[in-house]
């Protein structure tokens, strides 16, 4: 398993976070301590590294494009709740919803500290579908920590692996990266 030792607060983030649009969200995401307690009680802390916003009905890329689904419901909800979806039958991928109540948006996670990929990230994490919906606030599994260091230095680039989107949203530079070598 990989690990990186993280100095944090030890302050959850609070809802006031979250409850932002995604635009602001998912780039504030970079740099910030994700926390999971597995089943033995072991704790493990990453960096987030890289976000994917998410924005809306309008957005042709996002889940709720298509409306209020059993699938999206939780997009709907305040900022601050766990999106998780199963890709190709195996991969469960984080999302965070952002936002006010039934304005649906939510930050894919993309990357943590040594791990790259939605689909490495939701192994490592060991997520499964018990995960939709919970409360990153008042969650003992999974919670966001603010780090004594913030990271501010950052690149954006076009979303990936949502081909089927038209260009006007495949093309959005919603893509967020936390630039290493310039936060040092």
């Amino acid at each position: 398993m990989t690990k990186l030792s993280i100095e944090t607060t030890g302050i959850r983030l609070r809802r006031n976070f979250f409850t932002r649009d995604v635009l602001e969200v998912a780039p504030d995401l970079l740099g910030k301590v994700l926390v999971r307690q597995f089943e033995d009680g072991s704790i493990s802390r990453w960096l987030i590294t890289e976000t994917e916003a998410y924005k809306g009905e309008e957005d042709k890329a996002c889940h709720a494009n298509k409306g209020r689904t059993p699938r999206t419901e939780v997009m709907y909800r305040e900022g601050g709740y766990i999106y998780v979806y199963l890709i190709y039958g195996m991969y469960w991928l984080l999302n965070i919803v952002t936002g006010e109540t039934d304005h649906p948006q939510a930050a894919l996670i993309r990357g943590l500290s040594k791990i790259t990929g939605p689909g490495r990230v939701g192994k490592q994490l060991k997520l499964n579908k018990s995960f939709y919906e919970e409360d990153l606030i008042t969650s003992n599994r999974l919670w966001l920590e603010a780090p004594i260091v913030n990271l501010r230095k950052y690149t954006s680039s076009v979303r990936i692996g949502i081909n089927y989107a038209p260009d006007e949203w495949r093309l959005k530079r919603w893509r967020f990266s936390l630039n290493m070598s310039e936060n040092k």
